[in-house]
């Protein structure tokens, strides 16, 4: 049985999180005990996505959530950390002066992934052991800034990709029209090459999805349920999310496209299931933090 703890932080597009946890392997079963999950609604997307920068004021707030998460990481003694930054603090043009900032107000070390790492380390999750070996899986990431798509079979990984689509990237109206086309291409290939897959969802957003549809953990959520639950939701204003749904704000708006982007792969694929195991990346680096 683990005694130690490890954080993992998760420096996104639409929302910052820090999860310590406790990895337990009981009779040769990995656990990730869960002891404290602190998410941070900063959109660094919206300054990234839109001005090409983080503002000021995105970037004290930044470096005091930052400030908070190393006191947190103190309190709970953490064996060991990574922090790990995605699409819209790879793509602002200020990422090294705000690097070099948290690096010195904190001591925080923060690595920025690109999207064959990010979807590598959601992948190497205890819950994989649960997958069928002889199942083709279609990994789907979709974040604030971009969507990654990894295929695995025989529990090896064949090919990935990272597309600039977004959710945050979507509501600035930044997802050019030669994206969407790549994607298309890049699905219509894998199709032909690879056959039938069964999804894999991954992301708050379709954690949010899956918990509306009130079906059991790793129940597959059907694309039947999954396009009825987003008809529901699609024409209503953010506030009436709030109120139908009890969404957070932070989710209210991005909730729309996320769901287009999901079912619209789905589609071209011709999947008619996704699972969603509720993993992410902090979940991912705990993983790896232990198995190093």
């Amino acid at each position: 049985m683990g005694t130690d703890n490890y954080a993992a932080i998760d420096i996104g597009s639409n929302a910052i999180r820090l999860l310590i946890a406790r990895p337990e392997e009981i009779n040769g079963v990995l656990n990730i005990k869960k002891l404290s999950l602190t998410r941070v609604p900063i959109r660094l997307g919206e300054d990234v996505f839109g001005k090409g920068k983080i503002s000021d004021d995105k970037e004290n707030a930044f470096i005091k959530t930052m400030q908070a998460f190393k006191l947190l990481m103190e309190v709970y003694n953490i064996k060991d950390y990574r922090a790990c930054a995605t699409s819209a603090m790879r793509e602002a043009k200020n990422k090294e002066k705000i690097v070099t900032a948290v690096k010195y107000h904190t001591g925080i070390n923060i690595e920025l992934i690109n999207g064959k790492i990010e979807a590598d380390l959601i992948y190497n999750t205890f819950f994989t052991r649960l997958l069928d070996k002889k199942q083709a899986y279609l990994f789907i990431d979709v974040g604030g800034g971009s969507t990654e798509i990894t295929v695995y079979r025989k529990g090896k990984r064949l090919k990935s990709k990272s597309f600039p689509l977004g959710t945050v990237r979507a509501l600035q109206d930044k997802i050019k029209d030669s994206s969407w086309e790549e994607l298309d291409q890049w699905l219509f290939d894998l199709k032909n090459e690879t056959g039938e897959f069964m999804a894999i969802g991954t992301g708050g957003n379709i954690n949010r999805y899956f918990k509306l549809s009130k079906n059991d953990y790793l129940e597959p959520l059907s694309y039947r349920k999954f396009k009825s639950i987003y008809d529901s939701l699609k024409d209503l204003t953010p506030q009436e999310r709030i109120d139908k749904y009890r969404l957070r704000y932070d989710r209210a708006d991005v909730i729309e496209p996320a769901g287009r982007i999901y079912l619209t792969i789905m589609k071209k694929c011709g999947i008619n299931k996704i699972l969603v195991p509720k993993v992410g990346l902090s979940d991912g680096i705990v993983y790896d933090l232990y198995q190093q």
